[in-house]
C-alpha cells in the first residue's frame, strides 16, 4: 500500500468486540491471581498443588511473578491488538484444551475431579472468545521479532541461570556441602522456571527464602525481555524524503498561515502520510510504540480528515498509540471528530507587531530592562539565513553548539532540530553583540532563530546565549525584532509555549478555589527544575495573545505511555543506548 492511500476500516461486529474484550479481561484476572499467589505463600502452594494434581487453567503456570508477568504482558499485547499475541494465546489455549480433553477421556481418576471439568470449560471458553474476536487483532509486529526473541531467550537463560547458580553457591547453608556446581546450576535453573521446585531432589542445597524469591524475580525479568522482543511494534517508518519535503513545502506555501507550528513539520526525523487527494498531510514520529504527531495537519482543512484517517489507520495496523502534541483548537476539533480526546496543555504566546508598544505603565518594567541593555552598548543584527555568508554561518553554528545547555538537542513539536540548512533560507537570524559602534562590531553574545510562519509571520525556533553575558539579552532581542519587524516584513511572532498557563493566571486571582490554588502551588514547586512558571512569566511580559494548544489521545490508559514518548521526543528523557562519548565521537566522524 502506498503512503498516500487510505486504509479501509476493518469490519468490527459486536460479537467480535465482546470476544476480544473477554479474552483481555480473562488474562487480567489470571494476572491478578498469579500475582496474589506469588506474594502469598499458602495460596501459592495451593495453586501449585492444583496445577500438579487436579486444577489447571491457561497461564496459571507456576503461580509466581514470572507467570504474572507472562499473563500481564499477553493481556497488554492483546489490548494493543497484536496479531502475534492472538496467535500465541490461541495456540496455547487450544493445545491445553486438547490435553484436558484427552486426559478426561483416557484417565478415569482425572474425570473424578470437578475442578478439571471447570478448567476445561474455562480453557475452551477462552479459546472460543479469541476465535470470535479474531478480527479485532490486526496489529503487525516487526519481522525480526522471532529471531530477536530466540536470541534473548537463549542468551538470557544462560546468563540468569549462571547468576542463580552463583547466588546459590554463595548462600548455600547445607551441612554436608556435597553439592556440585552442576547441581547448584540445575537448582537455580529449576527455580527460574518454577516457583516451588522439589527441594528433595537437591539434598546438598539449602538456601534462604529470599534467594529463591530473587531467582524467581530474575526469571520474571527474563520473561519480560523475551516477550518484549517477541511482540514489539515496528519501531520506525520511512523518514521524510526529498520528494515528500517538496510536497510539504508546497502545502506550506499555500496554507502555511494557518498554523504557526507548520514549518516544524519539515523536521527530517519525522515521517509523513498524505491524504488520498494529496492536499493535506500529517507528519509524525514513532517513539516507544506511540505514533506522535505535532501541530495541525498541513494543507487544505477540507482535506485534513483524509490525512488523519490514513494516519490513524497506520497506527492501528501496527499497534501504535496515536497522539498529537500541540494541536490548535481548530486542528484539535478535527482530530476529536475522529475519536481522539483532548487535554489542554497550555498556551502559545503570539505578538502582533503592529499593535505592540513599549509605552504605558504596564510596560514600565520591560521598558526599563530594554533601556538598560541598550545603554550597555548591545546591538542586534537581523538577517535572513540566505543572506548570511557560509563562513559566518559556520561560526554561528559552532557558537550555538557551544552555548547549548547539555548534550541533547531538545525539541520536537516546536523546534526545527537543525540550523543553517540551505533549504531554510527564509528563516530569520538575530545576532546580539556587546559594545562597539554599529552592527557587526563587538563580541557575539546571543543568537535567536525564527522559522517562517506563512508569508507574514515568524515562529521562534532556537535561543542560545553566552552564559557570561548580561541577563535580559533574549528579551532585548525579541523587542528589537518586534520594533524592527518591517525590515523582515513580518506582522506576527509566535514565541515560547507556556505549559499550564491558565493555572498560573487563574490561580493567582482573587477567589480562586482551593483545588486550583493547590494545583498552582504544585506547579510552582516543580518549576524549580522544569521552568514551567518562568516560561509563562517570560512570555507574559510582552502582553501577547494567548492561543491554547492541546494534547490529543485515543485512550486515557495510554497517557503515561504518551507522556514518556513526548518527553523522549522533546529530548527531556533519553532511551538507553550507546554512551554519550561514543555518540559524540560518531558525530565528529560524520562531520
Amino acid at each position: 500500500m502506498s503512503r498516500d492511500e487510505g486504509h479501509e476500516d476493518r469490519p468490527r461486529g459486536r460479537w467480535s468486540q465482546r470476544g476480544a474484550a473477554f479474552g483481555i479481561w480473562y488474562l487480567r484476572t489470571v494476572t491478578f491471581i498469579n500475582l496474589l499467589s506469588a506474594v502469598s505463600v499458602s495460596f501459592g502452594n495451593d495453586i501449585r498443588r492444583h496445577n500438579i494434581a487436579e486444577y489447571f487453567t491457561p497461564y496459571l503456570l507456576t503461580a509466581g511473578f514470572a507467570s504474572a508477568a507472562f499473563s500481564l504482558f499477553l493481556s497488554v499485547t492483546l489490548r494493543r491488538r497484536k496479531r502475534a499475541a492472538w496467535i500465541l494465546n490461541l495456540v496455547l489455549s487450544g493445545l491445553l484444551a486438547l490435553l484436558f480433553a484427552f486426559s478426561l477421556v483416557a484417565a478415569p481418576e482425572f474425570r473424578a475431579h470437578v475442578q478439571n471439568w471447570v478448567s476445561l470449560a474455562l480453557t475452551v471458553l477462552f479459546a472460543a472468545a479469541l476465535v470470535v474476536g479474531r478480527k479485532e487483532f490486526y496489529a503487525k509486529g516487526d519481522r525480526s521479532n522471532p529471531k530477536l526473541a530466540a536470541a534473548v531467550a537463549a542468551g538470557g537463560l544462560l546468563v540468569t541461570s549462571l547468576l542463580a547458580a552463583l547466588l546459590v553457591t554463595v548462600t548455600n547453608t547445607a551441612q554436608d556441602g556435597s553439592s556440585t556446581f552442576v547441581q547448584r546450576w540445575r537448582y537455580g535453573l529449576m527455580r527460574l522456571v518454577s516457583l516451588a521446585a522439589d527441594d528433595q531432589r537437591f539434598p546438598g542445597i539449602d538456601t534462604p527464602n529470599w534467594v529463591n524469591v530473587t531467582i524467581n524475580v530474575l526469571s520474571t525479568l527474563l520473561l519480560v525481555a523475551v516477550l518484549w522482543a517477541a511482540f514489539r511494534s515496528v519501531r520506525s517508518t520511512e523518514p521524510i524524503t526529498e520528494d515528500d519535503e517538496e510536497r510539504l513545502r508546497a502545502l506550506l506555501a499555500r496554507h502555511g498561515d494557518r498554523d504557526s507550528l507548520g514549518y516544524f513539520a519539515l523536521r527530517r526525523d519525522k515521517s509523513v502520510l498524505f491524504s488520498p487527494s494529496g492536499k493535506a498531510a500529517v507528519t509524525y514520529r514513532v517513539v516507544g510504540g506511540v505514533s506522535l504527531a505535532s501541530g495541525d495537519p498541513l494543507g487544505d482543512p477540507e482535506a485534513w480528515p483524509g490525512a488523519i484517517e490514513v494516519w490513524l489507520a497506520e497506527a492501528r495496523e501496527h499497534g501504535w498509540a496515536p497522539a498529537v502534541m500541540g494541536a490548535s483548537e481548530e486542528g484539535g476539533t478535527i482530530y476529536a471528530r475522529h475519536g481522539l480526546d483532548a487535554l489542554e496543555l497550555g498556551d502559545e504566546a503570539i505578538v502582533e507587531t503592529e499593535e505592540f508598544t513599549l509605552a504605558g505603565r504596564a510596560m514600565r518594567t520591560v521598558r526599563q530592562a530594554y533601556n538598560r541593555i541598550e545603554r550597555a552598548g548591545y546591538t542586534v543584527r537581523i538577517r535572513r539565513h540566505e543572506d548570511i555568508p557560509a563562513e559566518e554561518m559556520d561560526r554561528l553554528l559552532r557558537l550555538a553548539d557551544d552555548w547549548r545547555d547539555g548534550e541533547t538537542e531538545r525539541g520536537f513539536s516546536m523546534a526545527l532540530g537543525r540550523l543553517g540548512d540551505p533549504g531554510d533560507g527564509r528563516c530569520v537570524m538575530l545576532e546580539c553583540r556587546d559594545g562597539g559602534a554599529g552592527e557587526g562590531a563587538g563580541e557575539l553574545r546571543a543568537l535567536l532563530s525564527f522559522v517562517p510562519w506563512g508569508a507574514k509571520g515568524l515562529s521562534l525556533d532556537l535561543m542560545r546565549r553566552d552564559r557570561n553575558s548580561e541577563n535580559g539579552l533574549m528579551e532585548f532581542m525579541v523587542l528589537e525584532l518586534i520594533q524592527r519587524a518591517k525590515e523582515v516584513e513580518v506582522t506576527q511572532l509566535s514565541l515560547n509555549f507556556a505549559m499550564f498557563r491558565s493555572v498560573f493566571e487563574r490561580g493567582s486571582r482573587l477567589g480562586a478555589g482551593p483545588v486550583l490554588r493547590l494545583w498552582r502551588s504544585l506547579l510552582s514547586f516543580f518549576s524549580r527544575w522544569w521552568q514551567i512558571e518562568s516560561l509563562y512569566r517570560a512570555n507574559a511580559k510582552y502582553r501577547p495573545i494567548w492561543e491554547p494548544r492541546y494534547l490529543l489521545f485515543e485512550k486515557s490508559t495510554d497517557l503515561v505511555r504518551i507522556g514518556l514518548a513526548s518527553a523522549r521526543a522533546e529530548g527531556f528523557l533519553e532511551a538507553p543506548g550507546l554512551p554519550k562519548w561514543l555518540n559524540r565521537k560518531h558525530l565528529e566522524n560524520v562531520r
